[in-house]
């Protein structure tokens, strides 16, 4: 059967990225801008740490959470039922118990190794939620690479890792509730009424904390700058990014933001990791790319 040839373009034609591939490129660079923004938000806040402290910083980066989802999202509180209520009150306390446990582990042990420490509640869901040969080696390489970051040394701060994996314990119940609330609330309310109620727990304390350590321009200016580059920045970029990539790659590219704390962590607060740390961050970051990886095929 005879076909009618296509019509060539000639080779002198300017080629222009598409519009799909544009969109993928601006979706990237929104979630490297999300990850670098998250991390450096955690490291500006560590500089508050010694007038504030951990639970200062996080009381003030709840605030601006609050501050930035409440007037977004705009929930109707006074229309949610009992069975929305209670796990919106559950993100509460988790949410804050999250970065309230993870800041006081980067006081501790470091950006890097806190946030690496963390990584393992949403690695923890992923490798759940399956059951091949490919997971059970990745559990194993995430296995080894913890165990690795939390060897013995006389050096070790064993509860600053401990804080690390409550944190991740937190993340993961986070994620699991984030779930619920996303299937029982509109939108974005959910997530923002948690915001709120967490502001108010963390209140009294936030302003005894204040009251009692008045803290300097530069203090408080690193506290609002933590709760702007980590809550505010990051939630609008995911939000773009969503629209932009498939979910799986967003997954995909979440596992550098381990190597994204540890170059922070150097270049922001001075840590130095070493040969083992870094193994051990690699280790991680490794067991999750093959794992979303393989989710993604």
């Amino acid at each position: 059967m005879d076909t009618v040839p296509a019509p060539q373009v000639p080779r002198t034609a300017p080629r222009t990225p598409s519009a799909a591939g544009r969109r993928r490129l601006t979706g990237v660079a929104a979630m490297l801008g999300s990850g670098l923004s998250n991390q450096t938000g955690a490291a500006v806040g560590a500089l508050a740490f010694p007038v504030l402290g951990p639970v200062g910083v996080v009381a003030v980066r709840q605030w601006v959470a609050a501050a930035v989802l409440l007037p977004l999202a705009r929930p109707r509180l006074r229309a949610f039922t009992w069975r929305q209520w209670w796990p919106v009150l559950l993100l509460a306390v988790v949410f804050g118990t999250m970065n309230l446990s993870l800041y006081s582990a980067v006081d501790r042990i470091g950006l890097g190794l806190a946030v690496t420490l963390e990584f393992l509640g949403p690695l923890g869901i992923a490798l759940a939620a399956v059951r091949r040969r490919r997971d059970a080696c990745c559990a194993v390489l995430a296995a080894a690479g913890v165990a690795v970051l939390m060897r013995p040394q006389p050096s070790a701060d064993y509860a600053g890792m401990g804080l690390a994996l409550l944190a991740a314990a937190c993340w993961a119940s986070y994620i699991l509730l984030n779930r619920t609330v996303g299937t029982r609330l509109p939108g974005a309310q959910g997530v923002a009424a948690a915001a709120g109620v967490s502001a108010l727990l963390f209140l009294p304390v936030g302003l005894l904390v204040v009251l009692h350590r008045p803290p300097s321009a530069w203090a408080a200016g690193c506290a609002v700058a933590a709760g702007v580059l980590s809550s505010a920045v990051p939630y609008l970029a995911d939000l773009l990014t969503l629209r932009r990539v498939p979910a799986n790659t967003f997954g995909l590219f979440m596992s550098v933001n381990p190597v994204l704390a540890a170059l922070v962590g150097r270049l922001v607060l001075g840590e130095g990791l070493g040969a083992w740390e870094w193994a051990g961050i690699a280790a991680v970051v490794t067991a999750n790319a093959v794992n979303m990886a393989a989710r993604r095929a």
